[in-house]
């Protein structure tokens, strides 16, 4: 009877989910504690690697964090929501919002670091307080006033991936490439799939494509001139972003969806993916961005 009831208190901590069921499982659940999505399909071998060390390493930590998986075959929804592209990929929601994440098959050792990062009591504390008012710094446009906050979260820990990453963000946002490059480089390669590093890695490689294009006014006259000019149009997106007009080049890539989703390999689509990612996924445009592109591809 003892060990029945081990194993059932084991189970409660790793599930399966549907589309129907994600809020209640994911979304829901992650404002009691942590939730873990493990995004996976049966035809992935690095998928069969990575999810019985997830689940033994969620069932070591005996409560404090849920694990969720989902079958991006069965149930594609979410996922293409989310921009997912590749698997295995592993999202942490907390307090009902993605918080971190990481892709591909991580070592146990690497797993179980994330998931003693993820839960530990400072999370909650001060350390989580200087972030949140470091990111929202950021997003209100205060890049000098973030770079200062992440700046005191690294004097404290040089080596908070979160704090690399959101400064290198705010580089990205002043135009110092060079010097968001090497904040980034300081990152181990371990921590590469995190996803705050991945933002700040969109947005460098944004900000770089910018650089090429010509004048906002110029590329809206080509558009303007032949609507079919995809290639005009696309960069239009690329200057408009970099214009920090990010609806505006929401509209210009969607439409290219629209009128020819297979153009360039898929070209927009992926593009769209990327800007969601710099983003970040609480972000206006992301969120009007991913539904505006659910309801194109899952039409």
């Amino acid at each position: 009877m003892l060990q029945q009831a081990q194993t059932a208190a084991a189970d409660a901590f790793v599930k399966d989910t549907t589309t129907q069921g994600f809020v209640k499982d994911v979304i829901e659940e992650s404002k009691r504690q942590p939730v873990l999505v493990d995004f996976w399909a049966p035809w992935c071998g690095p998928c069969k690697q990575l999810t019985p060390v997830l689940e033994k390493a969620v069932r070591a930590a005996k409560g404090k964090v849920k694990l969720v998986k989902m079958n991006i075959d069965d149930h594609p929804a979410i996922p293409g929501q989310m921009g997912i592209q590749s698997i295995p990929a592993v999202i942490a929601f907390v307090d009902g919002r993605p918080a971190d994440g990481f892709m591909g098959a991580l070592p146990e050792s690497q797993v179980v670091a994330f998931l003693d990062r993820l839960t530990k009591s400072n999370v909650g504390g001060e350390t989580k307080d200087l972030l949140n008012a470091a990111d929202a710094a950021l997003a209100d446009g205060d890049p000098a006033g973030a770079a200062n906050l992440y700046a005191q979260l690294l004097a404290e820990d040089n080596s908070n991936v979160q704090a690399l990453a959101g400064l290198a963000r705010c580089y990205v946002e002043t135009g110092a490439l060079d010097q968001a490059r090497q904040t980034l480089a300081m990152i181990p390669d371990s921590k590469r799939g995190e996803s705050a590093v991945a933002a700040a890695q969109a947005a460098l490689q944004l900000a770089e494509q910018v650089k090429t294009l010509g004048p906002v006014a110029e590329l809206e006259q080509k558009v303007a001139a032949n609507p079919l000019d995809h290639q005009a149009r696309f960069d239009l997106a690329l200057a408009l972003n970099g214009k920090g007009r990010r609806l505006d080049a929401l509209d210009q890539l969607i439409s290219i969806v629209k009128r020819d989703r297979k153009w360039n390999d898929d070209g927009a689509r992926k593009q769209l993916v990327q800007f969601f990612e710099a983003w970040g996924p609480t972000d206006e445009a992301t969120i009007d961005g991913r539904k505006r592109l659910s309801s194109i591809l899952f039409a």
